[in-house]
C-alpha cells in the first residue's frame, strides 16, 4: 500500500471505531430486546481497537521510508496486517454481539487471529 491508502484507511478506521463506539454506547443500550452489559462492553472494546488501529495506520503513514516513496515491503506488510486484523478482530465482535452469539457462534475462533495480525503488524 502507498502511503495515501495507508493514510485513507486508517482515517477510515478511525472514523468507523468512533461511529460504532457511538452507537454501542447509546444504540445498544435502547435495543429490545436489552444488550446485555457484558456484550455492550465487548462491542466498545472493538470500537476502541479500530481507533487505536487506525491511528497506527496513519502514524506508519507518515514514516519517512514511505514518505521519501519507498514503498518498503515491511511497512506494506505491516500496514496490509494491521488493517486486515482490525477488520477481523472487531469484525467478528461486532458480528458476534448483532448477530447473536448462538448465530454467529463459528466467529469465536476467528476473533484472536485477528489479534494475532494486529500484534504481527
Amino acid at each position: 500500500m502507498n502511503p495515501a491508502t495507508v493514510f485513507r484507511s486508517g482515517a477510515l478506521l478511525t472514523a468507523t471505531g468512533i461511529s460504532f463506539g457511538a452507537f454501542g454506547s447509546h444504540g445498544l443500550r435502547a435495543m429490545q430486546p436489552p444488550v446485555p452489559e457484558r456484550q455492550i462492553n465487548s462491542f466498545n472494546t472493538a470500537s476502541s481497537y479500530l481507533i487505536y488501529n487506525g491511528l497506527a495506520l496513519l502514524a506508519i503513514s507518515f514514516h519517512p521510508s514511505l514518505q521519501a516513496g519507498n514503498s518498503v515491503r515491511r511497512y506494506r506488510i505491516a500496514s496490509g496486517l494491521v488493517l486486515g486484523g482490525a477488520v477481523v478482530f472487531s469484525g467478528s465482535i461486532f458480528a458476534l454481539v448483532l448477530g447473536g452469539k448462538e448465530k454467529m457462534k463459528f466467529l469465536g475462533p476467528v476473533t484472536p487471529l485477528g489479534g494475532l495480525a494486529m500484534i504481527a503488524g
